[in-house]
């Protein structure tokens, strides 16, 4: 959600500053913007809509600035618009800002600055910012910067230039991600590494409630409260080429064909035969306290949030702990109960989830340790959670989540693994689970060998204004999961249920203008499940079944069936997941829609 991006050094820094917000696009935004500081005065272009808008008014104009900032906008704080997009300046003009996040006192700072005089013309917080530096400068940005934040309450991710101060960029954090990218006579600023790994591998990722002095050939962190922090810069572990298409219309089509080699990573090292169990270095400090461990709380938002229910089935059938899945977005605003005994599990791709952190931070308050599965790499969740586990899916860039979710699943599998083994799974049983997910791999490859004929169904239906998703047990949450995918990338109405559930309301929605998707693998329940199709099938409903191979029953009693190959059916889910992943990416190609960046969403959401 938003980005920043900032650069000062001996190349031109307009083209690198509209090559870095290129680079955020992925993240969702509504409006893009730059400053630079230009022969000694400032220089800022807005634009309403995508970066290329930007680029437009940009176009057929030399610059000859080193030192600029530029953001991409998601709209909190007023509409999108040309004057409220990023930056924002002082009313004199010297002073500009880029700001990710909520300022959450901005109401009480506004009328306070009103009443010193200030002109006020946008309708953000982050205009608020901009004039509360003014305020306090008095010959020293940096000062200025820390005094005026003293006085925030929020969260924030800023940069700011000064035109009296061309030789250096000011950057702070607290609760949204920022770090500072190290070359070679140039230096950069960013919100995702994404935006600086063409230029730089070396990143120092900037802590909560920390101001950052950044000039050509170095960087000065503090804390707000003025006391000095050394840190060393670290090496991203990932490339250029994994952020690019790769020959692939879209991203999110790229990142479903990459889930085989993406889980093989994810277990690569973790299988251990001989014992039938799990090794998870993440997790070894704390194999005396999972040992001992009395309850589970699984915290996580969105497509984190199922597959943190798949983790629920699975915990509870093989390790025979209790889990409850919650909201991170409602955890901490009721009384949690946190007793001893309690782990809790934190989910989050990015790591920079607003709503996770907080729960995370409000259970460890309550005295829980709390571990992370998360995908970045020096994340906020990865650094203040206790320990955890990477899911080492690399760069995801289509908003809409196909790779982590499923890589999340592989992960607490393999947490389920290691509990069982510690409690009542026989080391039989655990070695049969451990090869049957190292089959996964290559039976998605299989699934993936099918897309023309998912696309052939995908032609049927992309016009239908809404479906319904059916999935019974531990492929409940798939349901969920299909659904969500299918709404979010081409905007039809999409509704997952427990398949149960169907006859207890919305069955009234059934007609032959109503298709849904069922989850009818060959399981413990599959009668049950096929009792199900009979009721929509009975009321002219059109079902596209997801179905095992070998399953020549079924082929009669469904309108369309995507088979997958046989697993155990804890690991169901793993296979299940992927033909709804592409039957939602070819609707929404179909309806023409943004698959990468659907409107109103954002990949990592950084605010409340």
């Amino acid at each position: 959600m938003c980005g920043i991006v900032g650069y000062i050094g001996y190349r031109k820094a307009t083209p690198i500053l509209i090559d870095g917000l290129r680079r955020l696009e992925y993240r969702g935004y509504d409006s893009a913007g730059i400053a630079l500081i230009e022969k000694g005065g400032l220089m800022h272009e807005k634009s309403a809509g995508k970066v290329v808008a930007l680029e437009k008014q940009l176009e057929n104009r030399t610059f000859t600035s080193h030192v600029g900032i530029a953001h991409t906008r998601w709209a909190t704080h007023g509409e999108p618009s040309n004057l409220n997009a990023h930056p924002q300046l002082d009313n004199s003009g010297n002073i500009a800002v880029v700001h990710n996040g909520i300022i959450e006192n901005y109401r009480t700072l506004r009328k306070a600055l009103e009443s010193d005089g200030y002109e006020i013309v946008s309708e953000t917080d982050t205009e608020i910012l901009a004039h509360l530096i003014s305020h306090y400068y008095n010959g020293d940005i940096t000062e200025a910067v820390r005094l005026a934040l003293s006085q925030v309450e929020g969260t924030y991710a800023i940069a700011v230039v000064d035109s009296r101060t061309p030789d250096k960029i000011i950057a702070a954090r607290s609760g949204a991600p920022l770090l500072i990218g190290q070359g070679e006579e140039e230096n950069f600023i960013a919100s995702d590494a994404a935006a600086v790994l063409s230029y730089t591998k070396k990143v120092v990722y900037i802590e909560d409630k920390e101001v950052v002095t950044v000039s050509a050939d170095s960087y000065h962190i503090s804390t707000v409260e003025n006391e000095e922090i050394s840190r060393k810069a670290e090496e991203i572990g990932w490339s250029l080429d994994m952020i690019e298409k790769a020959g692939h219309d879209y991203f999110m089509h790229k990142e479903i064909h990459e889930q085989p080699d993406i889980l093989r990573n994810a277990m690569r090292g973790r299988l251990n035969f001989e014992e039938g169990t799990a090794r998870l270095r993440g997790l070894t400090d704390h194999l005396s306290d999972l040992s001992k461990i009395k309850r589970v709380i699984i915290i996580a938002c969105g497509t984190s949030w199922h597959a943190g229910l798949i983790g629920e089935y699975l915990i509870e059938e093989y390790a025979g702990i209790p889990v409850e899945v919650e909201y991170a977005s409602e955890f901490r605003y009721r009384s949690p109960i946190i007793d001893e005994g309690t782990m809790v599990l934190v989910i989050s791709q990015s790591g920079e989830t607003a709503d996770t952190l907080a729960a995370m931070r409000e259970a460890q308050r309550k005295g829980a340790k709390a571990l992370g599965i998360v995908n970045v790499i020096g994340s906020t969740i990865a650094r203040e959670s206790d320990g955890g586990v990477y899911i080492h899916a690399g760069p995801e860039i289509g908003v809409a989540s196909t790779k982590a979710f499923t890589s999340q699943i592989v992960v607490l599998s393999l947490i389920t693994i290691l509990l069982g083994r510690m409690r009542n799974i026989s080391v039989n049983k655990g070695m049969e689970m451990i090869s049957a997910l190292e089959e996964i791999p290559a039976k998605i490859q299989k699934i993936l060998d099918s897309e023309n004929e998912i696309k052939k169904i995908a032609e049927m239906y992309y016009r239908n204004a809404n479906f319904l998703y059916l999935g019974r047990g531990v492929n409940f949450p798939v349901a969920l999961e299909g659904a969500l995918k299918l709404k979010e990338i081409s905007y039809i109405h999409a509704e997952g249920y427990p398949a149960a559930e169907m006859k207890h309301g919305p069955i009234a929605l059934i007609d032959e203008k109503m298709p849904v998707v069922v989850i009818a693998t060959k399981d413990s329940i599959y009668n049950k499940v096929m009792s199900n199709i009979a009721q929509v099938r009975a009321r002219n409903g059109r079902v596209i079944a997801i179905a095992t191979e070998g399953d020549t029953e079924i082929a009669d009693k469904v309108n369309h069936v995507i088979y997958i190959p046989e697993t155990k059916d804890c690991f169901t889910p793993l296979l299940a997941v992927i033909p709804l992943q592409l039957l939602a990416y070819h609707m929404a190609v179909l309806r023409e829609c943004n698959v990468d960046q659907p409107r109103n969403l954002a990949k990592s959401v950084t605010v409340e």
